[in-house]
Protein backbone atom coordinates (compact mmCIF):
# COMPACT_ATOMS: atom_id res chain seq x y z
CA UNK A 1 0.00 0.00 0.00
CA UNK A 2 1.42 3.39 -0.93
CA UNK A 3 1.96 6.06 1.69
CA UNK A 4 -1.11 8.26 1.99
CA UNK A 5 -3.49 5.76 0.40
CA UNK A 6 -6.95 5.66 1.98
CA UNK A 7 -8.60 2.23 2.21
CA UNK A 8 -12.08 1.32 3.43
CA UNK A 9 -12.60 -1.44 5.95
CA UNK A 10 -14.72 -4.27 4.48
CA UNK A 11 -16.95 -4.00 7.58
CA UNK A 12 -17.84 -0.43 6.52
CA UNK A 13 -20.06 -1.82 3.74
CA UNK A 14 -21.96 -3.94 6.27
CA UNK A 15 -22.25 -0.96 8.61
CA UNK A 16 -23.66 1.20 5.79
CA UNK A 17 -26.26 -1.47 4.98
CA UNK A 18 -27.22 -1.54 8.67
CA UNK A 19 -27.59 2.28 8.82
CA UNK A 20 -24.70 2.79 11.27
CA UNK A 21 -23.25 5.84 9.49
CA UNK A 22 -24.61 9.17 8.31
CA UNK A 23 -21.44 10.50 6.76
CA UNK A 24 -22.78 14.06 6.45
CA UNK A 25 -24.09 14.60 9.97
CA UNK A 26 -22.14 12.22 12.22
CA UNK A 27 -18.94 13.39 13.92
CA UNK A 28 -16.02 11.66 12.21
CA UNK A 29 -12.50 11.67 13.63
CA UNK A 30 -9.05 10.82 12.33
CA UNK A 31 -6.73 9.30 14.94
CA UNK A 32 -3.20 7.86 14.82
CA UNK A 33 -2.25 4.30 15.80
CA UNK A 34 0.92 2.22 15.94
CA UNK A 35 -0.57 -0.63 13.89
CA UNK A 36 1.30 -1.48 10.69
CA UNK A 37 0.02 -1.77 7.13
CA UNK A 38 1.87 -3.92 4.63
CA UNK A 39 3.44 -7.33 4.35
CA UNK A 40 3.42 -7.73 8.13
CA UNK A 41 -0.06 -6.26 8.37
CA UNK A 42 -1.75 -5.83 11.69
CA UNK A 43 -4.38 -3.55 10.16
CA UNK A 44 -6.03 -4.21 6.82
CA UNK A 45 -9.32 -3.86 4.96
CA UNK A 46 -10.19 -7.29 6.35
CA UNK A 47 -9.68 -6.31 10.01
CA UNK A 48 -12.56 -7.89 11.94
CA UNK A 49 -15.30 -5.40 12.93
CA UNK A 50 -12.92 -2.48 13.59
CA UNK A 51 -14.04 0.04 16.21
CA UNK A 52 -12.64 2.88 18.26
CA UNK A 53 -13.20 1.17 21.58
CA UNK A 54 -14.68 -2.06 22.85
CA UNK A 55 -17.68 -3.83 21.41
CA UNK A 56 -16.49 -5.02 18.03
CA UNK A 57 -13.95 -7.54 16.83
CA UNK A 58 -10.96 -5.16 16.95
CA UNK A 59 -10.44 -2.26 19.35
CA UNK A 60 -8.20 0.09 17.37
CA UNK A 61 -8.02 2.67 20.17
CA UNK A 62 -5.91 0.23 22.19
CA UNK A 63 -3.05 1.00 19.76
CA UNK A 64 -3.49 4.79 19.77
CA UNK A 65 -0.35 6.91 20.02
CA UNK A 66 0.09 9.50 22.76
CA UNK A 67 2.21 12.58 23.33
CA UNK A 68 2.23 16.36 23.26
CA UNK A 69 0.28 18.18 20.53
CA UNK A 70 -1.84 15.09 19.91
CA UNK A 71 -5.34 14.92 21.37
CA UNK A 72 -6.52 11.48 22.42
CA UNK A 73 -9.24 10.31 20.06
CA UNK A 74 -7.88 12.32 17.12
CA UNK A 75 -9.06 15.37 15.20
CA UNK A 76 -12.59 15.82 13.87
CA UNK A 77 -13.33 16.34 10.20
CA UNK A 78 -15.51 19.29 9.19
CA UNK A 79 -17.88 20.05 6.34
CA UNK A 80 -18.56 16.38 5.62
CA UNK A 81 -20.34 16.02 2.29
CA UNK A 82 -21.81 13.19 0.24
CA UNK A 83 -22.48 13.86 -3.46
CA UNK A 84 -23.82 11.78 -6.33
CA UNK A 85 -22.61 12.17 -9.89
CA UNK A 86 -24.14 9.75 -12.40
CA UNK A 87 -24.35 6.95 -9.85
CA UNK A 88 -20.91 7.46 -8.30
CA UNK A 89 -21.19 8.59 -4.69
CA UNK A 90 -18.30 10.60 -3.31
CA UNK A 91 -17.57 11.31 0.34
CA UNK A 92 -15.40 14.29 1.18
CA UNK A 93 -14.55 16.50 4.16
CA UNK A 94 -12.14 19.26 5.05
CA UNK A 95 -8.66 18.17 6.01
CA UNK A 96 -8.29 17.72 9.77
CA UNK A 97 -6.15 20.33 11.51
CA UNK A 98 -2.36 19.97 11.33
CA UNK A 99 -0.68 18.28 14.26
CA UNK A 100 2.25 20.54 15.26
CA UNK A 101 5.80 19.40 15.94
CA UNK A 102 6.71 18.91 19.57
CA UNK A 103 9.75 17.41 21.32
CA UNK A 104 7.40 15.19 23.36
CA UNK A 105 5.05 14.36 20.49
CA UNK A 106 4.17 10.79 19.52
CA UNK A 107 7.00 9.13 17.62
CA UNK A 108 5.42 5.81 16.57
CA UNK A 109 2.67 6.85 14.11
CA UNK A 110 2.09 4.25 11.40
CA UNK A 111 -1.59 4.49 10.44
CA UNK A 112 -4.41 7.02 10.62
CA UNK A 113 -7.89 5.63 11.33
CA UNK A 114 -11.12 7.40 10.31
CA UNK A 115 -13.96 6.42 12.63
CA UNK A 116 -17.50 7.48 13.51
CA UNK A 117 -17.48 9.13 16.93
CA UNK A 118 -21.28 9.57 16.86
CA UNK A 119 -22.14 5.90 16.32
CA UNK A 120 -22.80 4.06 19.57
CA UNK A 121 -20.21 1.42 18.64
CA UNK A 122 -17.71 3.97 17.23
CA UNK A 123 -17.33 1.88 14.08
CA UNK A 124 -14.25 2.55 11.96
CA UNK A 125 -14.64 3.57 8.32
CA UNK A 126 -11.17 3.30 6.82
CA UNK A 127 -7.49 3.96 7.28
CA UNK A 128 -4.47 5.71 5.77
CA UNK A 129 -1.01 4.15 5.58
CA UNK A 130 1.20 6.93 6.98
CA UNK A 131 4.54 5.23 6.20
CA UNK A 132 4.30 3.43 2.86
CA UNK A 133 6.50 0.54 3.97
CA UNK A 134 4.46 -0.83 6.86
CA UNK A 135 7.38 -0.95 9.27
CA UNK A 136 8.81 2.53 9.81
CA UNK A 137 7.00 5.25 11.75
CA UNK A 138 6.52 8.99 11.47
CA UNK A 139 6.89 11.35 14.38
CA UNK A 140 5.69 14.71 15.66
CA UNK A 141 9.15 15.03 17.18
CA UNK A 142 10.55 15.39 13.64
CA UNK A 143 8.01 17.91 12.29
CA UNK A 144 4.38 18.86 11.69
CA UNK A 145 1.99 16.25 10.33
CA UNK A 146 -0.71 17.31 7.91
CA UNK A 147 -3.21 14.88 6.42
CA UNK A 148 -4.46 16.23 3.08
CA UNK A 149 -7.36 14.25 1.68
CA UNK A 150 -7.56 13.71 -2.08
CA UNK A 151 -8.98 16.79 -3.81
CA UNK A 152 -11.46 14.51 -5.64
CA UNK A 153 -12.85 13.18 -2.36
CA UNK A 154 -11.82 10.85 0.42
CA UNK A 155 -13.49 7.87 -1.25
CA UNK A 156 -16.06 6.98 -3.89
CA UNK A 157 -18.63 4.21 -4.15
CA UNK A 158 -19.76 3.18 -7.59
Amino acid sequence: MAQGTFALFNQFKVDMAEKVHNLETDSLKLAFVTLQVGTTATIAATTADPRWGAGGGTNLSSSEVSGSNYTAGGNATANNAVTDSSGTVTFDADNPATWSQHASGPATIKTAVLYNDTAAGKQAIGFIDMTGDGTSAISLVDGDITVAFNASGIFTLA
